[in-house]
């Protein structure tokens, strides 16, 4: 991304309370449709459903997802229908451009001055694509290191993607396929062993072949120290309550959650940067109900909704004022698991264009099967 990361994480810190700006309400349309909302899972709640009934007269029905891939097979299969509103990450909106499956924003009909200035001025980048927006950020999150305290054998101030593969920790490592190999990749880069940089292997294939080839062989050479693999929230989450997992690279969310229910669970950011994302609010090519869905993302960007969605997940919202109404253990898991260098130096996906992502699930998959 183009935004200075400094820019962008002063931005969502110092964002105070603001005042609720009014959005609009058409009762009429409201009476007679109904906003499909396809989403991740956990993201939306029945108190969120009620609020955003309450607020505007309209219902809401929610569907989850679990992966980025599962969203776009979704949409590919049925060419951009079935949903109004869907969450994908900045970094994957170009490719739902280049499948002709989503369309633009009529930016005029969104309350802008409810966002964080930060996080629409970050979400350019993916987010606009030929000089027409797609994309509203709702929220942002990381991928790191959890850790179970009692267990891990690690240094908490010294913390490195390294730590997943050492011999102490061996039998009780969970990661996610396709992002362990970015990790083992970061983790490369800084000893100097990738032959090219880490960025340069979403520009071409060739650069991403050779980078790839030496990160699959050190992944390999370490699978053995995997507990579980997971892909989704609750896949993460139950590597840790019952399959053996004392650490992991896994979504911030994962930590935050095991920790509300009084698992020894920390979450820290790794020396190489932990692997940053921001998602939003994007409409399908044949969103029937599109006039609603604007009334969803203006009754997100108030500090009430945004609030509710960080409780519900543990990720950060982009409604401005949000984080002032937040409870107290959730703004000291944030203070807990990042320092301001933590966050200065965030790695920020890159836009993962189809044939990246299609490069990306063949090593994976021989990741998986070796």
């Amino acid at each position: 991304m183009t935004l200075s990361r400094r820019q962008f994480v002063k931005g969502a810190s110092v964002a105070g309370a603001v005042a609720a700006t009014p959005f609009s309400i058409n009762r009429a349309i409201a009476a007679n449709k109904e906003l499909r909302i396809y989403a991740w899972a956990g993201y939306i709640t029945d108190e969120m459903l009620a609020d955003f009934k309450a607020k505007t007269g309209i219902n809401a029905t929610f569907t989850p997802y679990g992966t980025n891939d599962e969203l776009m097979n979704s949409l590919r299969a049925t060419d951009g229908t079935g949903f109004d509103i869907i969450m994908p990450t900045v970094d994957r909106v170009p490719g739902y451009v280049d499948y002709d499956l989503i369309q633009p924003l009529d930016v005029k009909r969104v309350n802008w001055s409810g966002c964080l200035d930060s996080a629409l001025a970050g979400s350019d980048v993916g987010g606009i694509v030929k000089g027409k927006r797609y994309f509203a950020p709702s929220d942002w999150g990381t991928e790191a290191i959890a850790y179970n305290t009692e267990y891990a054998k690690l240094d908490p101030k010294n913390l490195s993607y390294g730590d997943l593969w050492t011999p102490e920790n061996a039998g009780g490592v969970t990661v996610r396929g396709h992002s362990a190999l970015v990790g083992i990749g970061l983790w490369l880069e800084k000893a100097g062993k990738l032959p090219y940089p880490l960025l340069d292997s979403y520009k071409n294939e060739q650069a991403m072949r050779a980078n790839f080839d030496v990160i699959l062989k050190v992944a390999v050479e370490n699978k053995s120290s995997i507990a579980q693999f997971w892909s989704t929230e609750n896949e993460a989450q139950g590597a840790f309550r019952a399959n053996g997992a004392v650490i992991g690279q896994t979504w911030d969310s994962t930590a935050f959650k095991l920790k509300a229910e009084g698992e020894p669970v920390a979450y820290g950011a790794p020396k190489e940067g932990a692997l940053a994302w921001m998602e939003g609010f994007v409409i399908p090519k044949n969103a029937n109900n599109v006039d609603s869905v604007y009334e969803f993302i203006n009754w997100y960007y108030t500090p009430e909704s945004g609030a509710m969605f960080v409780k519900a997940t543990g990720y950060n919202s982009t409604a401005k004022g949000a984080d002032a109404l937040l409870p107290a253990e959730t703004k000291q898991f944030f203070q807990d698991s990042y320092t301001q260098q933590d966050l200065a130096n965030l790695w920020w996906w890159p836009i993962q264009e189809p044939w990246y992502v299609a490069l990306r699930n063949e090593y994976q998959d021989r990741y998986l099967s070796a």
